[in-house]
């Protein structure tokens, strides 16, 4: 049985594994089960479930990739990812159950105004749509151009599109009825397949160098591929403390002010169960992330040891799995994760959107004796907005010209900047402010292109904030917000 076919049947057999947990989740279809789970889900499997999305094809394609020009240096994000979290579970987690919030934009309702409460929920709609075609977009372009056979080029954007609707498709089967209690379940099962392809991988490179499975650190250490702080270039956008800057507020706001991901958190049974979620989820962050850099690594050294040439960083992990003559395992497994990765973070995404949609937008409240009548429309929601992201994707392609990961903290860096400074405004204010409520959306669009014109000035004097722009467009929406509530307090 060639390898193929194997990985045929690999990947039929788990998309009908998901089909079914879908099946088994999807039993209470209530708008409340959608969207929370019922409060029901267990932390551990939400903790786990949470890895899966955060690295989605990003981290399994695009970091492994990215060592070869920025070496380990994505570990001084990640390191400063856990101040992040630690925001999230002290301060966020709390306020989140005592509000007894479906949608954590409501917040920003009862503290600025109604405008408010719609313009966050925007912001996240734009945010989690462009992330989750990024995501989506990088494991479509790993099929696309290594797994598939050549197609004439007047064919390629037809095969590409009908590749995002079969992938988009599944997911939309399996999540349109269970939703978030869906989601739980599969995404654990996701994380479990990338996290095995990567393992194995390490493994059997290491095997191909001569390695031992102990001395495989060292050989990483050693490689010239594993330096993690970058502090010689102040003006450099990798510089170690702008990393770290960057990576707390990255992960403040695109965790902690993100529906997608406290809407699974805000699925636990308790507070104290989400925040031993946030607590073990954020140091297996750390470890996983560990791993793909070291893998990163490996890949490099075996392409160096095999001349074998890769055109796209994004590409190396495809090219050395399937190009790299490992045997049949690798392949396989390779696909399954890749799969894997596709489905991880966009199943949570759709399903976050379409909460967003129907709980802003549409009013359709949790209350199970309004959802017979809701049923339709939230589905036709979670398709529609299936259709939104396919087609983000294929702009993306159309323009797109470097590293995945690069592209998405930089957009993340704009997209999520309001939220910040909303959100920061509205902790430190309790009294909603209608003049501030009518400039509010002007605000938040002006903020980022703020940002944008600072860097720019910026940038032509040597120096640059890299994505430690999302703080700055932040801090010039809560600084827009302050100064509009002083002034109507004062008029």
């Amino acid at each position: 049985m060639g390898v193929h076919l194997i990985a045929a049947v690999a990947v039929m057999a788990y998309l009908g594994l998901l089909l079914w947990i879908g099946r088994r989740t999807g039993r209470h279809n209530t708008m409340s089960d959608f969207s929370l789970g019922g409060r029901r889900s267990p932390w551990w499997a939400v903790a786990f479930g949470m890895v899966g999305t955060s690295l989605s094809g990003v981290t399994f394609l695009s970091v492994p990739g990215w060592v070869g020009d920025q070496q380990f240096g994505y570990m001084q994000m990640v390191i400063g990812y856990l101040f992040g979290y630690a925001a999230i579970t002290g301060i966020l987690l709390p306020l989140y159950y005592r509000l007894q919030l479906t949608s954590i934009y409501r917040f920003l309702g009862d503290r600025i105004g109604g405008n408010a409460y719609r313009t966050g929920a925007a912001f996240f709609l734009l945010s989690r749509s462009i992330g989750a075609a990024f995501r989506l977009y990088l494991v479509v372009l790993v099929l696309n151009e290594t797994l598939l056979p050549p197609v004439d080029p007047g064919l390629g954007w037809l095969r590409l599109t009908l590749l995002i609707s079969l992938i988009l498709a599944v997911i939309w089967a399996y999540t349109r009825r269970g939703g978030i209690s869906t989601v739980v379940w599969t995404d654990t099962l996701q994380t479990a397949c990338m996290l095995l392809a990567a393992g194995t991988t390490v493994v059997l490179i290491g095997s191909e160098l001569g390695l031992g499975l102990t001395e495989i650190p060292g050989a990483i250490a050693s490689s010239g591929h594993a330096r993690w702080w970058f502090f010689e270039d102040w003006g450099a956008p990798n510089h170690g403390v702008k990393q770290l800057i960057a990576g707390g507020f990255i992960a403040l706001c695109m965790t902690g002010l993100d529906q997608d991901m406290m809407q699974k958190n805000l699925s636990c049974r308790s507070l104290r169960d989400a925040q031993l979620n946030m607590a073990s989820f954020s140091v297996v962050l750390v470890f996983v992330n560990l791993l793909f850099l070291g893998l990163g690594a490996l890949l490099l050294m075996h392409a160096d040891m095999t001349g074998l040439q890769v055109d796209k960083a994004d590409l190396l992990f495809a090219r050395v799995a399937l190009d790299g003559g490992l045997g049949y395992a690798l392949p396989v497994l390779f696909l399954l994760g890749l799969v894997a990765a596709a489905l991880s973070s966009a199943d949570s995404a759709l399903t976050a959107l379409t909460t967003s949609v129907c709980v802003d937008f549409l009013g359709m409240d949790d209350d199970d004796e309004t959802q017979k009548e809701g049923r339709p429309g939230r589905q036709w929601v979670h398709l529609l907005v299936s259709v939104a992201v396919g087609l983000i994707i294929l702009l993306f392609h159309a323009v797109n010209d470097t590293s995945v990961i690069a592209a998405l903290f930089k957009i993340a860096g704009y997209t999520y900047g309001p939220l910040l400074g909303l959100f920061a405004f509205s902790l430190l204010r309790k009294a909603p402010n209608a003049e501030l409520d009518r400039e509010v959306l002007s605000i938040a669009l002006l903020a980022p292109i703020l940002g944008w014109g600072i860097e720019q000035w910026a940038s032509s004097r040597g120096f640059s904030f890299g994505f430690a722009l999302l703080p700055v467009n932040g801090f010039l929406t809560w600084a827009g917000a302050t100064l509009v509530a002083l002034a109507s307090r004062k008029a």
